[in-house]
């Protein structure tokens, strides 16, 4: 049976790039057809109404139209506009960041209905949380499970053996925790202490709603970051610029803190 000429989808935006003088193309990502670019004609034109609601952190209801190369945004109505984030430049940063992951972790066309789910949440969770880099940590470790990457945090992933409560490794290249042993093999060892790898085994089991009361210490929540984000750069093989965005964020406020305490 044919598609049909126009249909209906949800849709979050993950960015935009302008296309002549009035029009956007908008990269989207949907619960039933994954990740799609579409044209939002006329959206750049004062008093459209696509422009707002075809926006990054935007999550929109929208009809689409069959194109001979994309598909033509004909409507869109705004279900979320995430406005907590829009007030706060750290938490915007944060929500920019997700979008960017599943921007750069994603094919066109590719079903991934959890993943929306995921992003939609963190968006949401982001909104309504003071613990954003829980929200964040969360996020990335369980869209790595949605894409097939879940990392083996349970036994050494080159001798299988259990692993005892000491300082571990984790390999990038491998997917998982080595063992002291079998760390003596790999080129470039990531440390990880007892506590960090407790809170990624329970963080990649458990609901957010469980994630978000484990209290961490700012040097476990430093580690943490950098396990995963070097994780994510191994993966993707790039720099997300909201990552270095977050990074410059993070450290304009410890210098900001610190010059207020002298």
């Amino acid at each position: 049976m044919a598609a049909p000429h126009v249909y209906q989808t949800r849709a979050i935006v993950l960015r935009q790039s302008k296309i002549g003088e009035a029009d956007r193309i908008v990269t989207i990502y949907t619960p039933e057809l994954g990740k799609l670019k579409a044209i939002a004609k006329g959206a750049c034109r004062p008093g459209s109404k696509l422009g707002g609601n075809v926006e990054p952190l935007t999550y929109s209801s929208m009809m689409l139209a069959k194109g001979r190369n994309l598909d033509i945004i004909t409507q869109s109505q705004t279900i979320d506009a995430f406005l907590a984030l829009r007030k706060d430049l750290w938490h915007m940063a944060c929500g920019l960041y997700t979008l960017e992951l599943v921007d750069s972790s994603t094919l066109e066309n590719s079903e991934n209905s959890p993943l929306f789910d995921l992003l939609l949440n963190a968006l949401r969770w982001l909104c309504q949380s003071e613990n954003d880099k829980t929200v964040v940590r969360y996020f990335e470790l369980h869209l790595l499970h949605h894409l097939g990457y879940r990392p083996q945090l349970r036994r050494c992933v080159n001798c299988n053996s259990s692993l005892n409560p000491v300082i571990n490794f984790f390999s990038y290249g491998q997917g998982g925790i080595l063992c002291p042993h079998c760390n003596q093999k790999e080129p470039v060892p990531r440390p990880l202490s007892v506590d960090a790898l407790k809170v990624l085994r329970l963080w990649q089991g458990c609901d957010y709603a469980t994630a978000s009361r484990v209290k961490m210490s700012s040097k476990l929540s430093s580690e943490l970051k950098q396990v995963m984000q070097g994780y994510m750069r191994y993966l993707f093989q790039r720099e997300l610029k909201s990552m270095a965005w977050l990074e410059e964020l993070e450290k304009k406020s410890l210098v900001d803190n610190n010059y207020g305490t002298n």
